[in-house]
């Protein structure tokens, strides 16, 4: 009787003829990695030596077994796929019979049964949380090799001719020399201006470049519907539906944005700002997945011809993330990926309950009498500390992904500012900045009332040359980031709901884009308008000659004109004067004049700022409304983050004007109404009193109006007055 015994290297069970496969071990020497899965051409020795050599040893089969051996492989498939009276052989009966033996168990045989060999456990090496996520790229990047023929079919390679290829236009099929001189023209400051359209409600103007030859560059033509533009079929529908469906400023957005020119838009409202947050989302998904498919195609033609020395493809930057958005809340990442994940579709979300959980938030923590603004920005979790790393693939989304590795960034102004480091050298990292190519600021006036001073950090490190190679395949790098000259190819978005000199000078210093920037305003009728009560309101210029010594200069008006008139009633200080300063550094001096200087000894005042506690902001409202306090300080950022409900206000002095011009109706109108609803005040006794410069030409337009704000700084009179 033949035995086969189970050795270490030998089957784990007995085998089975009926499944039909062929017989390949799970370990040992002969197993290849999975695209190699061990060897072919020895498979029937490797049964032979297996399963029938411990069985010629034998004594008693050592004449018959012998010659069936040697065929056994094949007679096992014969006999399990074809039932013949060919089994009656002896050939073929004696090896089946010996391995019906085999199977058998050994107790029903009446021989002892063998001890089962101890096998040692060992004790493998727990993966670090750097082994897991290389190993998961290593898996996803065989995913995008496996997946390349699908890619290169569902790419649009076929797309009608009429069709406009904005993306391969801007980066794919470019000519050096074209790029070199509008480059010249930018670093010259050579900029023509067209006014695209000029309605009663909105403005688009268009700068583009001036050539050598003294004529403008040609200008990407203006997208009317999306047979006019060339996308992933997957965001086709998309596409169309946000170019049929929107009004006339959007569609100008939009051509702007799918053409890659740089665009300020400040017209972004609660109305439009979901299909603004799909547009882009589309726009960056485009450009994200269009370029995937020129690496993928490129690095398939380059493995047909490796003896082909020529070849050259340059279709890539230093490094991997593509696209950077700027967001002013964790709230605003959720919405903007909830848009993203809509639009991709993926059968995988990796790591979305870790996003869900530390960004979401399901409790609605703001009283109900707030203004829609407000609820829209702080609704949900307010944090204004993270940053996102999102890597694509044909069939998911990693979150969390590390920059290196990530496609899109998505992070707050300050949570990008810590990753990049310290004013330390050594400890800074910006290298992952170097190759984006798409820059979205999206809530520009929520990212004002934050500390702007980290977006101007963050795009002074754009599009820097990086320290380290990171892994860079330099053979296939584009020739404009050799040059250091990728900023001038980069895209640009800023998006907010008003215009202000912070945006205007990232408009003009780091919007360089050699195909144009387009610029979409709205025309306002004036917040003066809305307030809902009829009270006069006086605007008073203050002219000066230096623009370096405005501040002081309107400090002393402040002091010598405003302050003395307070003074000067029978009653003494005049009770519920509400001074409102947009700026914390003007807020600070008046504070520390009304404490320490002598002609100001006898008034009692308050202040709110963002810094202030909750307990002295209880503590300033309660004695304001009481009279125990006449003058109330109240900055605008305390008004933003808060949007506190003042009462007792029976005149308002705004030391400047509010950058948002829904805090003029809200400060003005709103809490005068309340004092004189409450019968705190008359109508005729309430006042306003409003301090402009022509540096404020913005705000006044605003406020006053898009017909009013100019004369009322070229007319000769300093005062104007509105009822």
């Amino acid at each position: 009787m033949a035995l086969f015994r189970r050795g270490k290297s030998g089957p784990r069970n007995g085998f089975n003829p009926s499944r039909g496969r062929s017989l390949t071990r799970r370990g040992g020497p002969n197993i290849g990695s999975r695209g190699n899965r061990g060897f072919t051409a020895a498979r029937s020795d490797s049964f032979k030596v297996s399963r029938v050599e411990e069985a010629v040893d034998s004594a008693s089969e050592s004449s018959d077994a012998t010659p069936g051996a040697d065929n056994a492989y094949v007679g096992l498939d014969e006999s399990s796929n074809h039932e013949s009276s060919s089994e009656s052989d002896v050939g073929s009966e004696k090896p089946y019979s010996v391995l019906l033996q085999a199977l058998e168990p050994l107790a029903s045989r009446g021989e002892p049964r063998r001890k089962k060999p101890r096998i040692e456990p060992i004790e493998a090496p727990v993966p670090g949380i750097a082994d897991l996520e290389a190993q998961s790229d290593a898996v996803e990047g065989t995913e995008d090799e496996g997946d390349l023929k699908e890619d290169l079919d569902s790419s649009g390679a076929d797309e009608p001719l009429e069709k406009h290829d904005c993306f391969s236009s801007h980066f794919a099929d470019r000519d050096e020399m074209e790029i070199g001189d509008k480059i010249q023209a930018v670093r010259d400051n050579r900029w023509s201006t067209a006014v695209l359209v000029a309605s009663s409600s909105w403005s688009a103007t268009r700068r583009r470049p001036v050539a050598s030859q003294g004529k403008p560059t040609e200008s990407s033509r203006r997208v009317l519907g999306i047979q006019d533009l060339k996308f992933k079929p997957k965001f086709e529908v998309a596409a169309g539906q946000l170019l049929s469906n929107s009004s006339d400023s959007l569609i100008e957005l939009f051509s702007a944005v799918f053409n890659y020119h740089d665009v300020l838009f400040s017209a972004r409202s609660l109305q439009n700002a979901d299909e603004i947050r799909k547009s882009i989302s589309v726009h960056s998904l485009n450009h994200i997945f269009r370029t995937r498919d020129k690496v993928l195609k490129n690095t398939a033609k380059l493995s047909k011809n490796d003896n082909d020395e020529d070849a050259e493809y340059r279709d890539q930057g230093f490094t991997r993330p593509k696209v950077l958005m700027l967001l002013p809340t964790r709230q605003s990442c959720v919405k903007m990926v909830d848009a993203i994940v809509t639009l991709c579709g993926p059968e995988q979300q990796e790591n979305k309950k870790r996003f869900q959980d530390s960004y979401a938030a399901t409790d609605d923590h703001l009283s109900t009498d707030k203004p829609e603004d407000f609820k829209d920005l702080f609704g949900g979790n307010d944090d204004d500390m993270f940053r996102l790393g999102l890597k694509f693939t044909r069939k998911a989304i990693k979150f969390f992904s590390q920059f290196y590795s990530s496609d899109m960034i998505i992070a707050s102004p300050l949570g990008l500012r810590t990753a990049l480091g310290g004013d330390n050298s050594k400890k800074q990292d910006f290298d992952f900045l170097s190759s984006i190519e798409i820059v979205i600021v999206d809530q520009g006036e929520a990212l004002l009332m934050q500390n702007w001073e980290h977006i101007d950090y963050v795009f002074e490190h754009l599009n820097l040359q990086p320290k380290e190679a990171h892994g860079c395949d330099f053979s296939r790098v584009r020739s404009w980031y050799l040059d250091g000259h990728a900023k001038y190819l980069r895209q640009t978005i800023l998006l907010s709901a008003f215009n202000f000199p912070a945006l205007n000078r990232l408009y003009t210093q780091y919007m360089l884009n050699v195909d144009g920037k387009v610029k979409i305003s709205r025309t306002y009728d004036g917040a003066i308008m809305d307030l809902g009560i009829s009270i006069k309101q006086t605007f008073s210029r203050l002219d000066f000659a230096d623009t370096m010594s405005e501040p002081d200069d309107r400090f002393d008006y402040f002091t010598t004109a405003i302050l003395p008139s307070l003074t000067k009633t029978s009653l003494g200080v005049q009770q519920g004067t509400l001074v409102f300063v947009p700026l914390y550094a003007d807020f600070v001096r008046i504070r520390n004049h009304l404490a320490s200087a002598p002609s100001t000894q006898h008034i009692s005042f308050g202040s709110i700022s963002e810094y202030t506690s909750v307990k002295d902001v209880a503590r300033a409202r309660s004695h304001f409304v009481t009279g125990r306090h006449s003058i109330l300080l109240y900055t605008e950022r305390a008004h933003h983050f808060r949007r506190y409900h003042l009462k007792g206000v029976k005149r308002v002095i705004l030391y400047g004007l509010p950058e948002n011009p829904l805090f003029y109706p809200e400060i003005v109108g709103g809490f005068l109404r309340s004092s004189i609803s409450q019968a705190k005040v008359d109508s005729h006794r309430v006042s306003v009193r409003c301090l402009f410069s022509k540096l404020d030409l913005l705000r006044l337009e605003r406020i006053v109006g898009s017909k009013r704000y100019l004369s009322m700084v070229s007319e000769r009179g300093d005062t104007f007055d509105f009822v």
